[in-house]
């Protein structure tokens, strides 16, 4: 049977989550609701949403078993912590809050009252690192030893229509990309036990460049550089920088280094892009791509997961503690950089399990 999903927020990021529930056998999503009641209409009419709610009555009707908050990051913990409380699974976009304090709330909250709360990203679902997971327990690269990610860019605001928010509190490269990297990075090698880091603001002031708010200046309040380094509890380390202050660059998106050989993996922002393989003592990169189509993009299959979860009593994927664990380091990172030391993680989580059905990767 279906679980019923109600939409809180209908903004940019909604339209993907809409245009894929079809194809979803799992949920149905049967309201929507936004602070701004014109977007919730429009949204309703483009895809044909049974009804339109308030924030309130969406988080508190029966009309709904899960609520997938896709509102803007400041609103993650509010608009979750509101659902818990009247008993309904959440699906949130990343990251899963803007402070590490509001995250633990919404967790504790979740057990208290017997519901799940999962968060975005579910690219780490999708066949690129799935099937570096595989590559990884099957040997192929032996032991781990550490891993690099670099997320590389000049910042929003030459595309996004509302770039501010990216430079207010909760913004920045690293809460705004890093939960894709640090996923990533999660899922394929466990959890963090401490972090490092290093973060600056390079431009004050930026200019938008889009359309409609073009020549606008914002204000930036946010470190926009961004460098930690991550101890892993299996003995692996890591180094992770995210950026909103380079032209250009040639560096990997991610690489997972073994005491055998390396994976180099692709966006981790995309699903099911080829990774490359290249064993010690070989002479060439082997590309190894999943199976499905290349430029799928599924998004909701966390949602998909979480709903399989609750109809069979297991943990799903995208969980909560793993959704913390993440929002910690990156906290943690921001932290080490003002404090001038080691943040020591509080979090836990285990590494999620690898995805047996793909089926949903080939749509």
């Amino acid at each position: 049977m279906a679980l019923k999903v109600g939409v809180v927020g209908c903004g940019n990021i909604s339209d993907i989550y809409l245009k894929n529930s079809s194809g979803f056998k799992e949920f149905e999503i049967v309201a929507c609701a936004d602070l701004e009641m014109e977007k919730a209409v429009k949204l309703s009419k483009t895809y044909g949403i049974a009804k339109v709610l308030t924030v309130e009555e969406i988080t508190s009707s029966d009309e709904a078993d899960i609520i997938l908050n896709l509102t803007i990051p400041k609103s993650h913990a509010k608009v979750s912590f509101q659902a818990i409380e009247k008993g309904k699974h959440v699906y949130s976009e990343k990251p899963f809050a803007i402070s590490f304090e509001d995250g633990k709330r919404v967790v504790q909250k979740a057990k208290q009252n017997n519901v799940i709360v999962c968060s975005a990203p579910d690219t780490f679902l999708g066949g690129s690192i799935q099937l570096a997971g595989e590559l990884i327990e099957d040997g192929v690269i032996g032991k781990l030893v550490g891993a690099t990610a670099l997320m590389m860019s000049r910042g929003p605001e030459s595309w996004h229509p509302n770039p501010e928010f990216f430079y207010q509190k909760g913004g920045g490269p690293m809460y705004d990309m890093g939960p894709y990297y640090l996923t990533a990075l999660v899922s394929l090698m466990g959890p963090v036990s401490r972090v490092a880091g290093s973060a600056h603001i390079s431009f004050p002031e930026r200019t938008i460049t889009s359309p409609g708010k073009h020549g606008e200046k914002i204000t930036v309040q946010v470190p926009t550089h961004v460098s930690g380094l991550l101890d892993f509890h299996n003995g692996a380390t890591a180094s992770i920088t995210t950026s909103f202050d380079v032209s250009a660059t040639r560096t990997p998106f991610i690489e997972i280094y073994g005491e055998n050989g390396t994976i180099s993996l692709p966006d981790p922002n995309q699903f099911n892009q080829p990774l490359l393989v290249k064993k010690y003592g070989e002479d060439t990169w082997k590309e190894c791509q999943p199976s499905g189509k290349v430029d799928v993009n599924m998004r909701g299959i966390g949602l998909v997961d979480m709903a399989d979860a609750i109809e069979k009593g297991r943990t799903a994927r995208a969980d909560g503690s793993k959704a913390l664990h993440v929002l910690e380091i990156m906290h943690g990172i921001h932290r080490s950089s003002e404090e001038g030391k080691h943040y020591i993680m509080e979090s836990m989580c285990k590494k999620p399990l690898l995805l047996k059905d793909k089926s949903n990767l080939k749509a």
